[in-house]
């Protein structure tokens, strides 16, 4: 159930060698049906009914029906624009004696940002002698740009004994369509999170178990990811620089956050549906990962894309 064998020792190795934490291969890791399902199993593992999550918004699109399921109440906090940073005062005042886990997402989707050091260190303070858990999403580990540093929980050992740490081999090895991640945690927390997980889907496809931890000995596979999409996000924001498209800082992940408040006032959403209907560019309104449905004039876009496609979808946005 817990995954085979010889894919939760190279996830262990993987892990000692990147960020410094051993996790136990037999009790602390547990491989799953792709991200999205350890997400739900760890938050169903904490969260029951009246506790209060703290997610900040805008926010994968998957953290907030699993906490309602639950019961749980979500606490949105957003990221300030346009940086997407956190207000760690503002976390601060926002837990409560109910406050039961804290869900954070680096580097972040939709919005490219990621968390520093000091952001770990302002985490670790807020959560210092309460009893809070920390869900940590961390699919796109190996997406960072411009020299910059994943900093994983794990590497912090105060957090990680609280902590769930979520990845996918899909973002790191192009195979999102075979639905492989995994969870590690303490193993304490982890003989919970197997107790969810065996009425989710109780075990993952065998022989792409396999293939992932035959792939993993191939370190520049995964090492050299970065440089391989920079290229991307770097080729396309010099394909529009002379576009009407203002673009948002971006250091992780495959998606570029665009201003379009020189070109229209239109909402996200209806801008957004202009540009797929008339013009073939699809691009997705943030709003939506928004429980407000905040509008701050910006589109994601995704390069992960061949060259081709980037340059055609580029040339027609530096028209509009």
């Amino acid at each position: 159930m817990s995954g085979v064998p010889v894919l939760r020792e190279k996830i262990s190795q993987k892990i000692s060698e990147l960020y410094g934490k051993k996790y136990d291969p037999d009790s602390e890791i547990t491989v799953t049906s792709g991200a999205t399902e350890a997400l739900y199993a760890a938050i169903s593992t904490v969260v029951n009914p009246g506790d209060e999550v703290i997610v900040f918004e805008p926010a994968y699109d998957s953290y907030l029906p699993a906490i309602e399921l639950n019961g749980g109440i979500t606490k949105f906090i957003q990221l300030k624009f346009p940086e997407y940073s956190v207000d760690w005062d503002l976390v601060r005042d926002t837990i409560t004696d109910k406050t039961r886990l804290i869900i954070i997402n680096s580097p972040h989707n939709p919005t490219g940002t990621i968390l520093t050091i000091d952001d770990l260190k302002e985490l670790s303070d807020v959560v210092k002698d309460r009893e809070i858990f920390i869900l940590s999403d961390e699919v796109y580990e190996h997406i960072v740009f411009d020299g910059q540093k994943h900093e994983s929980i794990s590497s912090f050992e105060e957090l990680a004994k609280r902590s769930f740490v979520v990845s996918s081999f899909g973002k790191t090895y192009h195979a999102t369509g075979w639905k492989i991640g995994y969870c590690v945690a303490p193993r304490p927390l982890m003989a919970e999170f197997q107790k969810i997980r065996q009425f989710v889907t109780f075990t993952t496809n065998t022989p792409m178990q396999y293939a992932i931890a035959d792939i993993l000995d191939k370190r520049d596979l995964y090492l050299n990811l970065s440089g391989f999409y920079q290229q991307k996000r770097d080729l396309f924001l010099k394909l529009i620089e002379k576009s009407r498209f203002k673009a948002v800082k971006c250091s992780g992940t495959y998606f570029q956050m665009l201003d379009y408040s020189s070109i229209s006032d239109e909402k996200d959403m209806a801008f957004a549906e202009l540009l797929t209907k008339k013009h073939g560019v699809a691009a997705i309104p943030p709003s939506v990962f928004y429980d407000g449905r905040d509008d701050n004039k910006v589109l994601r876009f995704c390069f992960a894309k061949k060259d081709d496609t980037l340059e055609e979808a580029a040339d027609i946005l530096c028209k509009i």
